[in-house]
């Protein structure tokens, strides 16, 4: 590819963001700060003056995509343009990241995204009088700074947004290098996260999803007991008129009778909640360094279809861990058998050097790894098409996020975005509306239905 053009405007921005929802918000944060300061977002990086990738570090396959990514922007790069890597590859790897990418001007963590205006500015006045990349990578972590109040931590699609309560974990799960990455659990103090959420709900939000790489252990750092049941209280007092609240990333164990009252009991809540238990074998949850306890899974999975027999209980697991056995993976099948999840996600190890599961026990074989995630696959879709089938002839409300063709695309309450299913329906129905859905057909994931008109 040709060289990218002189940047028409010093002040505007390119801004990539890979990764999961936690790093989006992170993106969006970043571009409030430095539009606030002056800049402007574009979508064509040649018009940039500053070319920035949020970067994922978690797994082999979105560091590969990073630095593809941030390769590509290198080799199209303008001598007055800059490119900063951010977000957490670059947290996790530091000057790595310049023999991998050289072109980099600048490295930027996820622990302190916050200061990428004064970032930028010090980038600017080094550069062509010292060539030298520069690092901004503290090691402790800050989640509401100066310059950040004010700045909503959310990412906004369409009439839904994410809401970042906490960043960082405390976990000591053998598998991931997200405490390495982030740091410990830093929780955002309840009044910020409430006037967040007043905000968008202000703002027109129909829907806003929790989300940390641990909720249940929100406000655990600033001393608050119970702090995720008593935050769902505090945004229903302040946001009473948002229709849906949505909780992801609650730990095994942490899943308490005051967190279920408090979802039962308050209707803007949705009975849906995403519990990644990772595995159901004991043994080789121990060796994950994960909640053992299964007969704990089972109580809670019958405590809240007790207390919300309508409930969408989601969860993920990892296959082909190291020196996982062919009777613990049938341990995994069978507890997903019994417990009859409505939404699961199953994925491969991806081997971490930096992590103890580097040193577990014996890699699986990739092609045992594959077979097992699709044995998985199968059993959970046979389970998925029986629970969408008893959904026929109910009427569910559904967020209506697309349409065309004659058709409109949206979500029930049992779907979170981008991960679970969908609701299909004739007509093109208002964008951003929640209609109510008479349903008519089921898939293995998603529904099919007609709007009832009233």
């Amino acid at each position: 590819m040709p060289p990218m053009s002189k940047y028409k405007q010093k002040k505007q921005f390119h801004l990539i963001s890979l990764g999961c929802s936690k790093n989006t918000v992170d993106s969006e944060g970043m571009a409030e700060l430095m539009e606030r300061a002056g800049f402007s977002g574009t979508p064509d990086p040649e018009d940039a003056g500053v070319l920035l990738v949020n970067t994922c570090g978690f797994i082999e396959s979105a560091r590969e995509e990073s630095v593809g990514v941030l390769r590509q922007l290198a080799a199209q790069k303008g001598k007055n343009q800059m490119l900063i890597a951010a977000g957490c590859m670059a947290q996790r790897y530091g000057d790595e990241m310049i023999e991998w990418v050289p072109g980099i001007d600048g490295v930027i963590g996820t622990r302190r995204w916050m200061d990428i205006v004064p970032f930028i500015r010090k980038l600017k006045r080094r550069k062509g009088k010292h060539p030298q990349p520069i690092y901004h990578l503290p090691d402790e972590a800050l989640t509401v700074g100066t310059e950040e109040r004010g700045v909503i931590r959310t990412a906004v699609q369409g009439r839904s947004a994410y809401l970042k309560i906490a960043d960082g974990c405390r976990r000591p799960c053998a598998f991931c290098a997200i405490p390495q990455i982030k740091g410990t659990l830093v929780s955002r103090p309840p009044d910020i996260v409430l006037a967040d959420a007043a905000a968008l709900t202000d703002a027109g939000m129909q829907e806003l999803i929790l989300i940390a790489q641990d909720t249940s252990d929100y406000g655990r750092d600033l001393g608050i007991k119970n702090g995720l049941s008593q935050l769902l209280q505090g945004i229903n007092h302040v946001a009473p008129s948002l229709p849906w609240l949505r909780v992801m990333y609650a730990y095994p164990g942490y899943v308490t009778d005051e967190l279920i009252e408090v979802m039962a009991t308050t209707p803007q809540i949705l009975n849906y909640l995403d519990i990644p238990l990772q595995h159901g074998s004991p043994s080789l949850l121990q060796r994950m360094r994960r909640p053992a306890n299964i007969e704990w899974v089972y109580r809670t999975i019958e405590k809240l279809r007790v207390a919300m027999p309508d409930i969408a209980i989601r969860s993920t697991f990892i296959v082909g861990y190291p020196g996982e056995t062919d009777s613990e993976f049938k341990e995994l099948k069978q507890m997903i058998a019994d417990s009859q999840f409505d939404r699961v996600g199953v994925f491969t190890y991806s081997y971490e050097a930096s992590t103890p599961s580097a040193t577990a026990g014996k890699l699986v074989a990739q092609e045992v790894m594959e077979a097992r995630r699709d044995e998985i696959m199968e059993l959970q879709q046979g389970i998925s098409l029986r629970k969408n089938q008893s959904f026929v002839g109910k009427t569910l409300p559904t967020l209506i996020e697309g349409h065309g063709d004659g058709i409109s695309i949206g979500r029930s309450y049992r779907d979170a975005p981008e991960i679970d299913g969908l609701v299909v329906v004739p007509g093109e129905w208002p964008l951003g509306e929640i209609v109510p859905v008479r349903i008519d057909g089921a898939m293995a994931y998603d529904l099919t239905g007609v709007v009832e008109v009233v």
